[in-house]
């Protein structure tokens, strides 16, 4: 659910960041001044500003101030609010869920740290100062949500979250500065499992029943990507395709349970157990698009190739996984 609200936040920043809006050196005639600017130079609205636009600078502010407040309102009202609230206190979950959840934070501190740093840059901030603000601002944004998590009876602040949203937006700043872009993605994908009917109960008390709670919320049909593409580390003159990546993604199936799967009720009596399906790390390798670095003159194709580029493209791949496996999927997503 969380991730479903950072995703939400951050599709309307890009959108909004994307919109005219902008005004002179002085900050005044918001639209027109720039729009007709624009108009003259044959620029795109959509580029990034030379040097800084207060009023983009306002619109970036102000959609992140009213959006993200507007998720904590919502978070509040959908999640925290269900479950009784506590002390501030840690919580030890690094061992759950065969770290899909943590790498679920790398993930959504990445993008969150990309999609800043792009609406920095279309401001007009200095590239240092947007790579290093971008960054801070993915990190910032997950970690209010893991102290919101600290004051939950439920769950805690968790040290494994903060270190997962460290790394994801460290992931992102470290290649904006040592190539001033992400030669190396984090990509996801989501399928949600077809549950046989004694497992279907199980599956929804977890992962919930609608589609978009699967998607989101199952972890066993999340696969979290490494999307690289060779003919950035190879010589200019190369005629690799730059739009054809090589990708290797993480997932993992067979949890019915943080830990394992055996679930108690209140009572601690014994309500399931499935110790006999085996829980399972899985490795893939796989050819990905990258839409972002397909060539296009136009900036709206740009902005929307970018939004694209957070989702595995489905192709065929090849699985390992700890059950000593080797499968082939015509099309895996």
């Amino acid at each position: 659910m969380r991730f479903f609200w950072c995703l939400i936040f951050l599709l309307i920043i890009k959108t909004v960041s994307a919109q005219p809006g902008t005004g002179n050196s002085e900050g005044n005639h918001f639209f027109s001044a720039e729009l007709f600017s624009d108009t003259l130079k044959k620029k795109s609205i959509l580029a990034a500003s030379d040097s800084i636009n207060k009023c983009r600078v306002a619109i970036v502010s102000a959609t992140w101030a009213t959006t993200y407040g507007g998720a904590l309102i919502g978070l509040n009202a959908l999640w925290y609010k269900n479950y009784p609230r506590s002390s501030f206190h840690f919580f030890n979950d690094i061992g759950e869920w065969n770290q899909i959840d943590k790498v679920g934070h790398t993930y959504t501190a990445y993008f969150e740290s990309q999609w800043s740093t792009k609406a920095f840059l279309w401001s007009g901030m200095q590239k240092k100062k947007a790579y290093i603000l971008g960054a801070v601002t993915g990190f910032s944004l997950q970690t209010t949500l893991e102290i919101l998590d600290g004051f939950s009876a439920e769950w805690g602040f968790s040290v494994g979250d903060i270190s997962a949203n460290t790394i994801g937006s460290a992931i992102n700043m470290t290649q904006n500065f040592l190539w001033n872009e992400q030669r190396i993605r984090m990509k996801f994908s989501s399928f949600p499992e077809q549950y046989p009917a004694e497992l279907k109960q199980r599956a929804s008390d977890l992962y919930g029943s609608s589609f978009p709670e699967k998607v989101i919320k199952d972890y066993n049909g999340q696969t979290y990507w490494l999307s690289e593409n060779p003919s950035m580390f190879m010589k200019r003159e190369t005629k690799f395709p730059k739009w054809l990546n090589v990708a290797v993604g993480y997932g993992a199936d067979g949890m019915y349970g943080g830990y394992e799967n055996i679930a108690y009720d209140s009572n601690d009596i014994l309500v399931f157990n499935r110790t006999d399906i085996p829980r399972a790390r899985q490795f893939y390798l796989s050819p990905d698009i990258s839409f972002s670095r397909i060539k296009t003159n136009s900036h709206l194709l740009k902005t929307i190739f970018e939004m694209v580029d957070v989702i595995k493209f489905p192709a065929p791949s090849l699985e390992y996984n700890t059950n000593r496996q080797v499968k082939f999927h015509w099309i895996y997503f």
